[in-house]
């Protein structure tokens, strides 16, 4: 599946989502270039996670419009769609009874029917994702026995295992200590830079995402509040209108961009 030249990879038009009678999504369009990386961030509660899923069908139904590849999301096949789009979802303690190879070995699902087996391509695959994630020695290891930064790691393997143009990736280094975020962060603008896989990364960390990304957008109850570069992002009234808290921004050493400082209480507060 190729996108039409000049076309976004993906494009969202006044798209809106309700679940369970509320309104979670709210009329929100922006576009993503192929081989993008583009960062979405916002308060909790603001519908970051329900759009990654929306966009993977995940979350079926809304109105609006997503494209993915310059057609209509629900006109593609479960499996015709995830050869284009893979989902790494938040890290949330489950554990499955499988190998590090086996789980990996899932991500090529869209590519084998009931009446097929293993094939040599299917393990190529399989080899070079594991190899591309650093996680050919967890090969024969069970996920139970993985930390969770090599879990995560297993996890993105998976997905590239589906050979998708696309990743959608939901806080993808929460809970990780700062050996394993930026483990992540290599493989991830690895796999953006050198294999032109376009990437959309929901975070909490607005300095990793402007420090990261090329664009970024942000939600707000639902609702698109901004989208821009990073430059645009870092300034103290533009995060406040995100995030209704104050902030103080001071310069970073080594990139030309400003990043949030740790606030510290005012002297004589309590």
């Amino acid at each position: 599946m190729h996108t039409p030249d000049g076309a976004p990879i993906i494009r969202l038009r006044d798209f809106s989502f309700r679940l369970a009678k509320k309104e979670i999504l709210r009329n929100v369009s922006f576009d993503v270039a192929e081989g993008e990386y583009l960062s979405i961030v916002g308060p909790n509660g603001a519908g970051k996670t329900t759009l990654l899923k929306c966009i993977d069908r995940l979350l079926e139904g809304g109105s609006g419009r997503i494209e993915i590849c310059g057609r209509p999301l629900q006109s593609y096949r479960q499996k015709e769609l995830a050869r284009l789009v893979g989902y790494v979802p938040q890290a949330d303690g489950r554990l499955f009874p499988f190998t590090v190879e086996q789980f990996v070995m899932m991500g090529r699902y869209p590519y084998l029917s009931p009446f097929s087996s293993i094939g040599k391509q299917d393990r190529l695959a399989v080899a070079e994702a594991l190899r591309q994630t650093g996680t050919v020695e967890f090969a024969g290891r069970l996920l139970e026995t993985l930390s969770g930064g090599e879990r995560q790691k297993v996890f993105i393997a998976a997905a590239m295992a589906q050979g998708a143009k696309i990743l959608l990736l939901d806080e993808p280094t929460t809970f990780l200590d700062y050996y394993h975020q930026d483990d992540i962060r290599t493989l991830l603008d690895r796999a953006n830079r050198k294999s032109g896989v376009t990437i959309i990364s929901v975070t909490h960390d607005v300095n990793r995402a402007a420090l990261e990304s090329r664009r970024i957008v942000a939600l707000r109850q639902g609702t698109v509040e901004f989208r821009g570069t990073p430059a645009e992002i870092m300034n103290p009234q533009t995060l406040q209108r995100i995030f209704g808290s104050s902030f103080v921004l001071v310069d970073h050493p080594r990139a030309k961009l400003p990043i949030i400082a740790p606030n510290v209480p005012s002297e004589g507060e309590p």
